[in-house]
């Protein structure tokens, strides 16, 4: 049931051929898909903050394994220039660096976890090690459970990034350079608007 109606939902907001549903730009000219600011050459130039996240959010409503084409509706007249032809390219480069980008970010935050998880684990054993020391070195009582306590807590409480970088933290940066990557290789045309 919940695979029919995520299948009609798509049919209904989104048109297909050829078996892939389509992302539909239409622009005025072709200076408008790509950040005005950007001093870069053509082919490397940015995304208009706007179309990037169109296209994102776009790629997001769909599995990752459901085939998409982007299409890039112009008049007619831009439609026959050289900066018209080299838009699948651009874009392509353009998902490249930044699937080039999300991966640099997640090889950074797995070295900063395993950094992260050797001062925490440090951390930890100094807090079991103190907290042994004051168990043989002081008399039961109310100091000496809360101190007890309080270098457990704190040896425990440090090693909360590492965990969380490894249990939860790449998991986002790795859906975002999956479909940055698919975006990368999906088809891209160029057509006149209708």
């Amino acid at each position: 049931m919940h695979l029919f109606s995520t299948a009609s939902r798509l049919a209904a907001h989104y048109s297909s051929e050829d078996g892939h549903y389509l992302i539909e730009l239409r622009l005025r000219e072709v200076r408008g898909l790509f950040n005005s600011l950007d001093p870069a050459p053509f082919i490397e130039k940015d995304l208009d903050d706007d179309a990037e996240n169109y296209i994102i959010n776009t790629v997001k409503d769909f599995p990752l394994a459901r085939p998409l084409k982007l299409l890039i509706y112009l008049p007619a007249k831009a439609c026959e220039s050289e900066d018209a032809a080299s838009i699948p390219e651009a874009v392509r480069n353009y998902f490249d660096y930044r699937a080039h980008h999300a991966d640099m970010n997640l090889r950074f935050m797995l070295l900063q976890g395993r950094t992260s998880l050797m001062i925490g684990l440090l951390f930890l054993f100094g807090c079991l090690f103190a907290r042994e020391l004051l168990i043989t070195a002081l008399q039961e009582g109310l100091m000496r459970d809360i101190a007890e306590e309080g270098l457990m807590i704190c040896g425990w409480v440090a090693m909360w990034r590492p965990i969380q970088i490894y249990l939860y933290d790449w998991w986002p940066i790795r859906r975002v350079r999956r479909i940055y990557e698919k975006i990368r290789a999906m088809p891209i045309e160029v057509r006149q608007l209708p």
